[in-house]
């Protein structure tokens, strides 16, 4: 890391290397702007109505003012960009970006601290310095001071201006995009700040009023390791659902406030077989994605496992290290904490869904908006040439020519069978706990929770961030018109310049279950539960949210079902230990067996040979409780 970081620049040095985007790349940007928008962009019906927005004619605007300027007369390069961001942020969608070009992209501006914000026992939000960067140091600027003022204006209201600066779809997800942006901005997305440091009035350790200067960094960003390729042809990049800027965001912090945790990260992984004592932590074989342990909670001991991103390349192997960690956790309860979390593969998302809980997961139908590119898409890709299937939404969109329909019929991203194949495994009760920058597959992740009962929600924030679609990037677009060869001589995409981005929410995502049909998108996944944070949790690895999880794991039943089959002479016997059920059904390659009456303790019951895959149901008054699978 102190390599990584020796390649850090101060902000002049950083903005004196910008600069090189020629009039013909401006006018190419917005051409290829303009078609995203317009013939790709799933949510601009649903943005004008709630926004009040008209990214067409702002982009249309622009191109005018290109048209008739020179290389003379056509403005500030960086002019450009701020419009361009400003009309991109105006759609308040994380998922539709327009990313900076060379020297931006790839950097983040930093300052050696982070900012977070806690309530007092009245509701009154207060913010401290919770985060430094290895070797600052200061007499009295320290973890735990109390920040008032940034560069002369209240620390409530500089949230609220950098908060304008963000797409976040909701009220929480601008404010919780606001606060991070006071410290770590991902120049990918977001502009340099304009003022080259930042004097921040705080009250000391000791209760003394005192102001500090403190100086903006521009480093590389941290690479993302074993993540999805969005610019890359093939399914996982047709699978992606990810706020850039978010996962950018967690990545600078393990880079500035745990960079012993980015080292660990490259060292070879033993895999643990013994339970978690009290307390004690799980090694993970996928440390940037999971951190397992054992948690001490005022109401008994519970498994918790944090989860920091959906964003990996092999789904499968996502949800079988998640099962094995939990495994080794305490069975009577356990929290899955996905706050700060900003997606990634739609697949490990769903497919997680199905470790916790006895019922069938029912995965999120999609839908592209009616235009005729995205039916020429979907018609070039049905039949799974390059291995992107899209050719159930290909009849659909033909028939909108007729029909009118906005959208095209719903159909999921993930497979159904996926999204089933491996059961439940986990049997105790479940607390999720989410904040305002959950988004995209996260948001996904949590609505499947909540639409499928399978726990109780804790939110930190009333919503999560709102990010209700999949995502592509222009130049996988771009390679859908052109694979498999020819291309399509009517492609309407072109390379961008300079090695700048263009991204869009390409299908949305919709709720199932008891809120079937209803989209994700700015609605997002309201919490049964609320937790303000406390000063405690900031400084005390989050003591009094974890707290609150267990007193709320404690008001939930707890259900086991453990099963062993050895061979007999006259077939198998299922040795079967159960907890809290009263009934067990048997299914023998998806068809019925037999049912038996149970209370709790360990039951022997003969099955006849001959099947490959053995299920079991159990069941509470009448209703399902707990399932297991068992490979005969």
């Amino acid at each position: 890391m102190r390599d990584h970081l020796s390649a850090s620049t101060e902000l002049p040095d950083f903005l004196a290397t910008a600069g090189g985007l020629s009039l013909e790349g401006r006018k190419r940007l917005i051409a290829q702007a303009l078609v995203l928008m317009e013939s790709n962009f799933v949510h601009l019906p649903l943005k004008r109505a709630m926004h009040g927005i008209d990214p067409i004619q702002r982009l249309k605007l622009v191109r005018h003012r290109l048209d008739r300027a020179t290389p003379a007369t056509m403005g500030p390069e960086f002019a450009f960009h701020r419009e361009m961001i400003d009309i991109f942020t105006s759609v308040r969608d994380l998922h539709t970006n327009y990313l900076l070009p060379d020297p931006f992209r790839g950097r983040v501006a930093f300052l050696p601290f982070d900012v977070e914000e806690y309530f007092d026992a009245d509701g009154t939000p207060r913010y401290v310095a919770s985060h430094f960067v290895q070797g600052f140091t200061h007499s009295h600027f320290k973890p735990g001071v109390e920040v008032l003022t940034w560069n002369g204006n209240p620390i409530e209201r500089a949230v609220e201006v950098t908060a304008d600066l963000h797409a976040g779809s909701n009220a929480d997800a601008r404010h919780a995009r606001g606060l991070d942006g006071l410290t770590i901005r991902s120049l990918t997305r977001a502009m340099p700040p304009d003022a080259m440091w930042v004097d921040v009035g705080y009250v000391d350790l000791n209760g003394t009023d005192r102001e500090t200067r403190q100086e903006w960094i521009v480093s590389p960003a941290l690479p993302i390791n074993n993540g999805v390729d969005p610019d890359i042809a093939n399914l996982n990049a047709s699978c992606l659902g990810l706020d850039i800027e978010a996962d950018a965001v967690q990545r600078a912090k393990l880079m500035l406030f745990a960079p012993k945790a980015v080292e660990e990260l490259a060292k070879p992984k033993q895999v643990t077989v013994k339970m978690a004592a009290q307390g004690a932590e799980v090694p993970t074989l996928m440390p940037s994605t999971f951190r397992a342990r054992s948690a001490t909670t005022t109401s008994g001991e519970f498994g918790i496992i944090r989860i920091f991103t959906f964003n990996v390349n092999d789904p499968g192997v996502f949800i079988d290290e998640f099962i094995r960690l939990v495994e080794l956790l305490p069975q009577n309860g356990l929290i899955v904490d996905v706050r700060g979390n900003g997606g990634g593969h739609i697949h490990a998302s769903e497919g997680l869904l199905q470790t916790m809980t006895p019922s069938e997961v029912t995965p999120e139908p999609t839908q592209f908006i009616s235009t005729p590119l995205n039916t020429d898409i979907c018609a070039r890709h049905n039949g799974n040439p390059v291995g992107i299937e899209l050719g159930p939404w290909e009849e659909s969109l033909r028939e909108s020519v007729e029909t009118g329909s906005v959208y095209s019929r719903g159909f999921s991203i993930t497979p159904h069978d996926f999204a089933n194949a491996r059961g439940q495994q986990y049997h105790g009760p479940v607390v999720l706990i989410t904040d305002a920058r959950c988004y995209s597959a996260t948001d996904i992740f949590a609505a499947g929770f909540q639409d499928h009962r399978i726990g109780h929600i804790l939110g930190v924030d009333g919503n999560t961030g709102a990010g209700g679609a999949n995502v592509w990037t222009h130049s996988l677009l771009k390679q859908l018109l052109e694979l498999p060869p020819p291309t399509d001589p009517e492609t309407p995409f072109e390379d961008l310049p300079n090695n700048s981005g263009l991204r869009v929410a390409i299908r949305r995502t919709l709720r199932v279950n008891e809120q079937a049909g209803t989209p994700l998108e700015d609605l997002g996944v309201k919490p049964g539960f609320r937790h303000a944070l406390t000063r405690e949790d900031l400084l005390s690895s989050n003591v009094d949210l974890i707290n609150r999880a267990g007193e709320i794991l404690t008001g939930m039943k707890t259900y086991g079902l453990t099963a062993s089959v050895a061979d007999t002479a006259e077939g198998q016997r299922v040795s079967v230990t159960t907890l809290g059920l009263d009934r067990l059904d048997f299914y023998i390659d998806g068809r019925p067996f037999s049912s038996h009456d149970v209370g709790e303790g360990t039951h022997a019951i003969d099955i006849s040979s001959g099947g490959a895959l053995l299920r079991l149901d159990g069941f509470d008054n009448g209703l399902l409780a707990a399932s297991r699978r068992i490979v005969l």
